[in-house]
């Protein structure tokens, strides 16, 4: 079947724009790895939605959120670069024009982000260029094809689009290349691999010993399945040699901190639960791990906070702030920078080289990761991201509790089932788990062993299941006799509350 001009003209506007993307992103890798035009477009778009929108994308999408982003960036930018070919092809130079003021936007996306460099524009400026004058050219190959149609001696459309295929190839190698070259900064990955955790002057306490429950939710979770949500669409890849943290603002000392001088402290191991916000009743964005690093409330005992200072903003390398309680960093809690997770060196999905872990809060008031600077301040004078968004200032997380197995709408055998899952509430701690089937009463719970007030508790329920439908039902009491509360509230603004319940049937 042979394509009518207007695809033709379409194509050559998507070949342009590819193999601008790809010169672009080998730019990127080579000069500034921070400014992939599409990732810091990407960025923007995450910064300018509003909290809302952002909130609907993880409660629906999860952990592909960004894969997703990235894929509708890609499909519209090959659509605008559609329309830029027939508009080459039909009113010149006006399609060159579309493609030069999209990578104005990536330019401009690139040059405010908080970790921009002097040749963060470079990128989006190689885009314009080498997109214009391929979408020129391939213009005047079309009117070639044209002449052929019209008489012999032109070239053909077979050969137009061989042409683009090939032109599209090497734009396409050259975004891989890009993407390896950038991607990594790869003496940054060769340090991590290289780096070696300094011992612990003090030791987390042996792991308890876990309940014996085919399918329970393990009491550490792997690096590789730890859940990560931030706003971070290109992950940072910060050279620890390069890193520092500044501690400012209304504090008597203020100071920076090498990484060198930070793993030379002694550093503590400890356990700790973190949690997501947006973890709907029952959700997943939730684990817990062993980590490595120093108390944040020796750091700011140097720095000497002010009388009148209540609040620390954590910034992150890519912009990223939250807000965090003075008092959650000062008191006892194991509110540290951490450089370890789970006996290795964090992954940089979750902040190499150093991030902060803070018990009893949700995420996105204290969890900064590729934290670079900590400022004192107040409440009622700095607002952290999310904040700005209409979310609670201070997210201290809530009770809550989920089933593990049997999973929701499974078949099991009547008979003992075991009922289980894990329950938590961070800094305070679990004293009980009931279970409810049907409209029954609640029954307790064996609970595993605590780990501590930081972290969750393992829990089974033995239960002599009978044939039919059931819906069972679980809650948690903590440790200073709150019960969990059955009411059900949204994630926004600080926490989704409610009883986890799952149906089942039993054969």
């Amino acid at each position: 079947m042979r394509l009518r001009r207007p695809v033709l003209a379409a194509l050559s506007g998507i070949t342009a724009a590819v193999a601008g993307l790809g010169v672009a992103e080998l730019a990127a890798g080579l000069l500034a790895s921070t400014s992939s035009p599409l990732f810091v477009v990407g960025s923007f778009v995450i910064d300018a939605l509003p909290g809302a929108v952002k909130e609907f994308a993880i409660s629906v999408l999860g952990h592909a959120d960004k894969p997703v982003l990235i894929g509708t960036l890609a499909v519209l930018v090959a659509a605008l670069s559609a329309i830029a070919g027939i508009l080459e092809s039909r009113r010149p130079p006006y399609g060159r024009v579309l493609l030069v003021l999209l990578a104005v936007v990536a330019a401009i996306a690139a040059i405010t982000r908080a970790d921009a460099g002097v040749l963060a524009f470079v990128p989006s400026a190689v885009a314009a260029l080498v997109s214009a004058l391929l979408l020129s050219w391939l213009a005047s190959r079309l009117r070639d094809v044209d002449r052929e149609a019209a008489q012999p001696g032109g070239l053909s459309r077979r050969g137009f689009l061989t042409l683009a295929g090939a032109t599209a190839g090497a734009g396409i190698l050259a975004l891989v290349a890009g993407r390896v070259l950038g991607v990594g900064s790869q003496v940054v990955v060769k340090a991590r691999a290289l780096f070696t955790l300094p011992a612990a002057a003090v030791t987390a306490p042996p792991l308890p010993a876990p309940l014996d429950v085919t399918g329970i939710t393990p009491f550490i979770t792997p690096n590789q399945a730890f859940y990560r949500i931030d706003t971070a669409l290109q992950v940072p890849k910060l050279n620890p040699d390069d890193w520092s943290l500044a501690i400012e603002g209304m504090v008597e000392h203020p100071f920076t901190l090498s990484f060198a001088e930070l793993i030379a402290l002694p550093l503590e191991e400890s356990r700790t639960t973190l949690a997501c916000v947006s973890n709907y009743v029952g959700g997943d964005l939730i684990g817990n791990a062993t980590w490595l690093g120093y108390p944040i409330r020796a750091l700011l005992q140097r720095a000497g906070p002010l009388p009148d200072a209540d609040m620390v903003l954590s910034t992150s390398s890519d912009g990223f702030t939250a807000g965090t309680p003075l008092t959650a960093l000062t008191d006892q809690r194991n509110a540290i920078l951490a450089v370890g997770m789970n006996g290795e060196p964090l992954p940089f999905e979750h902040g190499y080289p150093v991030r902060m872990v803070v018990p009893g809060l949700y995420g996105y008031v204290s969890a900064t990761k590729w934290v670079t600077k900590l400022k004192l301040t107040r409440f009622d004078r700095d607002a952290a991201y999310w904040t700005h968004q209409g979310w609670s200032a201070r997210g201290p997380v809530k009770l809550s509790s989920r089933i593990d197995v049997p999973r929701d709408r499974a078949t099991v055998k009547a008979g003992m089932v075991a009922v289980a899952g894990v329950a938590w509430r961070q800094h305070v701690g679990v004293s009980a788990v009931q279970v409810q089937v049907d409209d029954g009463a609640f029954h307790d719970a064996e609970l595993g062993t605590a780990q501590s007030a930081d972290t969750w508790r393992q829990w089974v329920y033995r239960w002599n299941a009978t044939s039919g439908r059931h819906t069972l039902t679980v809650r948690a009491t903590d440790a200073t006799g709150e019960v969990q509360t059955a009411r059900v509230a949204d994630v926004v603004p600080d926490g989704a509350t409610g009883l986890h319940r799952v149906e089942v049937t039993v054969s």
